[in-house]
C-alpha cells in the first residue's frame, strides 16, 4: 500500500540495474553467492526478474551450474517461464553487459531501491493509523515505531568479517594494553571488586540482570551504578524508569549523592551542613549526562524506539531499565512467560543493535522466601527461564540483615554473580546505607 498521492508516481526503481544483475549472474554464478547476502528475489520491482532471480538462487544452492540453459530448465519445471518472460527475454539477459565485475554495485542499486520502496509502504501504514482514528495517541506511536523498526531490521546487514582481521584488531589492543595504555571495554559500575569480575565494567552489547527480591536496594544499586559511570566516567546513562517517577529517582540520587538522609529530604527540614551537600551534589548531578524517561507500563517497542531516538542527539553508553515486570511487550495476546521471553529478547538485540550494555532490574519468585539461607538463584527469576538464556550477567543482591536482624553482616550487602557468560561468577561484598539509599565499596569505607 502506498500512500494517497503517490499513486502519481512510480516509486523508485531501477530496471536497468535489475537486468544488470541478471545478466551478471549468467555469465558468473558466483554472482549469486556475492550478492544474495544482501539481495534478495522481492527486491526486485519486476515481478519477472525476481522469479529469475529466484530461480538463480535455487540452482546455486543445489550447487548446480547458473547460465542460460539451466535457468530455463528451472523456470519450466516451476511452471513460470512464460512468467518471467521466456526464451526470448532471457537470451537478451546474455548481452545486457559484457563482464560480471560490476555486479555488486547494480545489486547495491537494486536492494537501495527496494528499501524506499518499502519506506513508501511504511509511510502509508502509518498515515493509515492517523485515518483510523481508533487508537490513543501512545499507542498509536507506538505502533508507528513498530512499522519503522520493522523496516530498518530488513535492511540491516551484518557482513562476515575475516578472522585475519579480527585477530588483528585484538592484537593492536593488546599491544595498547602492554604500552600502559587504559583501554575501557565497557561502562564500570564504580564499585572496584564487581568491576573486577566484569573486566572492567559492563561490557557493550551485554544484557545485564540486576535481581533481587523487595527492598533489598535494586533501585539504589542502579542509581548508583549509573551516578557512578556518569559522575567519575562520563558515560552518558539513560533511564527508563517504570516503578518511580522522575522527581522520586532525582530525590534518590540526591540522598546518594549527599549523603543526607532520604526521610531528612521528604521532609525538607535540613541543617546548613546539609543544605551545602545538598546544594554541592545538585551541583554535579545537572552537569552527569543522565536522561531519565519515567513513562508507566511502556512496552519493549517503545523502549528500543526511544533509545534510538536519544542515539541521534547524543551517543548512549549505558541503558537501565527499572524494571523488567512492569514492562510489556506491546504485542498482546500472550501469556506472561511468553511476554516476558519476548522482552527479555528485545533487550538483547537493543543492546547488539546499539553495542551499549543494557541494565534491566528484575524481581524474584517468592521461592526464596522458602529457603534458608534466602540467596537467590538463578531459577528465581521471576516468570521467565527465557530471561536467565537471554542474559550475559545476573547478579543478585542479598542482605542478612533485612531477613536477621541478629546478623553479624549488618549493613552488608552482598552481590551474587551467578551467571558470567564471558567471565567469572563470584561474590562481592558493598557497604548498604539504609537511610541514604547509597552502597559504597567497603576498602573505600574502611580507608
Amino acid at each position: 500500500m502506498y500512500p494517497e498521492g503517490a499513486a502519481e508516481r512510480l516509486p523508485p526503481h531501477n530496471v536497468e540495474a535489475e537486468e544488470a544483475v541478471l545478466g551478471s549472474a549468467l555469465l558468473d554464478r558466483e554472482v549469486v553467492g556475492r550478492v544474495a547476502a544482501f539481495l534478495d528475489p522481492k527486491d526486485f520491482y519486476r515481478e519477472r526478474n525476481g522469479a529469475v532471480y529466484q530461480a538463480m538462487l535455487d540452482l546455486y544452492e543445489r550447487h548446480e551450474p547458473v547460465d542460460y540453459l539451466t535457468v530455463i530448465s528451472e523456470l519450466d519445471r516451476r511452471g513460470r517461464l512464460q512468467e518471467a518472460g521466456g526464451v526470448v527475454f532471457l537470451s537478451g539477459l546474455l548481452g545486457v553487459v559484457p563482464t560480471p565485475i560490476h555486479a555488486e554495485p547494480y545489486a547495491k542499486i537494486v536492494a537501495d531501491s527496494a528499501f524506499m520502496r518499502r519506506l513508501i509502504q511504511a509511510g502509508g501504514r502509518i498515515a493509515a493509523l492517523g485515518f483510523q482514528n481508533q487508537f490513543d495517541t501512545e499507542v498509536a506511536l507506538e505502533k508507528s515505531e513498530q512499522i519503522l523498526i520493522d523496516v530498518a531490521n530488513k535492511q540491516a546487514h551484518r557482513s562476515f568479517q575475516p578472522l585475519s582481521e579480527v585477530l588483528q584488531e585484538y592484537l593492536d589492543q593488546l599491544a595498547l594494553l602492554q604500552e600502559g595504555e587504559q583501554i575501557r571495554y565497557g561502562v564500570p559500575s564504580g564499585f572496584a571488586d564487581l568491576d573486577k569480575i566484569t573486566a572492567g565494567g559492563f561490557q557493550r552489547s551485554d544484557l545485564v540482570i540486576l535481581a533481587a527480591r523487595p527492598s533489598m536496594g535494586k533501585t539504589s544499586l542502579a542509581m548508583g551504578i549509573a551516578a557512578n559511570a556518569a559522575l567519575k566516567f562520563k558515560a552518558t546513562v539513560a533511564i527508563f524508569s517504570l516503578e518511580m517517577s522522575k522527581g522520586q529517582l532525582a530525590a534518590r540520587l540526591l540522598a546518594t549523592e549527599s549523603g543526607v538522609d532520604t526521610t531528612r529530604l521528604r521532609t525538607g527540614r535540613l541543617s546548613d551542613a546539609e543544605s551545602r551537600k545538598l546544594g554541592h551534589a545538585l551541583g554535579m548531578l545537572a552537569e552527569a549526562p543522565i536522561y531519565i524517561d519515567d513513562s508507566p507500563g511502556i512496552s519493549v517497542t517503545n523502549v528500543r524506539a526511544k533509545t534510538k531516538r536519544l542515539v541521534l542527539d547524543t551517543p548512549v553508553d549505558l541503558v537501565i531499565v527499572d524494571h523488567l515486570q512492569l514492562m510489556t511487550s506491546g504485542q498482546g495476546g500472550e501469556n506472561r512467560v511468553q511476554e516476558m521471553s519476548e522482552i527479555s529478547r528485545q533487550l538483547k538485540i537493543l543492546a547488539r543493535e546499539l553495542n551499549v550494555p543494557v541494565l534491566a532490574l528484575s524481581q524474584l519468585s517468592r521461592a526464596v522466601e522458602s529457603r534458608s539461607p534466602k540467596i537467590p538463584i538463578l531459577s528465581d527469576l521471576r516468570e521467565s527461564g527465557a530471561i536467565e538464556q537471554d542474559a550475559d550477567v545476573v547478579i543478585f543482591i542479598y542482605r542478612d540483615d533485612y531477613y536477621n536482624k541478629d546478623s553479624e553482616k549488618q549493613g552488608i550487602a552482598e552481590l551474587h554473580v551467578a551467571k558470567h557468560r564471558n567471565g567469572p561468577t563470584g561474590q562481592v561484598s558493598l557497604l548498604f546505607n539504609s537511610r541514604t539509599t547509597k552502597f559504597l565499596d567497603l576498602e573505600v569505607y574502611r580507608e
